[in-house]
């Protein structure tokens, strides 16, 4: 991966379909530093991921406002969807299972706990995403064997160190 500006930035490819999927992924960790570069980032996302961390209310308590800026720069049809990062620490817990629910059912997006420490919902996160993704992109050829996906200024607060 890449580390531009404080941003990180990396690429992972899925297989769905049977076509290969470049996920562009920038990881500004929720960095108000950031704010006016990834609201141009916005513009030219097909998937953002809101991320949040279950032992940081005020982590969760930017969500909001996060949702306020994708609905202001993002194209109209953009995929969006919440994470609950650290699930593996239940013990440390301040934001409850539900409340990162109500807020996705409120929005109209889909909601995962995670934990990138011990590999829960990870793949299954990234993989739903670029699901919902590729269920809305046109095909441009009908023997198109690649299709670029780009999630570009929304994934917040994941950090490419763990814990």
């Amino acid at each position: 991966y890449l580390f531009i500006l404080g941003i990180d930035f990396k690429i992972k490819t899925v297989e769905l379909q049977g076509k290969k999927i470049k996920l562009q992924i920038w990881d500004t960790a929720g960095q108000e530093r950031f704010h006016t570069i990834t609201t141009s980032y916005y513009r030219g996302a097909m998937g953002i991921m809101l991320v949040y961390d279950i032992t940081n209310a005020k982590s969760f308590e930017n969500i909001s406002k996060w949702l306020r800026n994708i609905d202001e720069h993002a194209n109209e049809d953009v995929e969006r969807m919440l994470l609950g990062n650290k699930c593996d620490m239940e013990d440390k817990r301040v934001v409850p299972k539900a409340k990162g629910e109500q807020i996705a059912r409120e929005h109209g997006i889909r909601f995962f706990e995670t934990s990138a420490k011990a590999n829960i919902n990870i793949e299954k996160a990234f993989l739903t995403l670029a699901e919902d993704i590729l269920r809305k992109t046109p095909v441009k050829e009908p023997n198109s064997e690649n299709v670029d996906i780009s999630s570009g200024g929304g994934v917040t607060g994941w950090k490419s160190k763990c814990c």
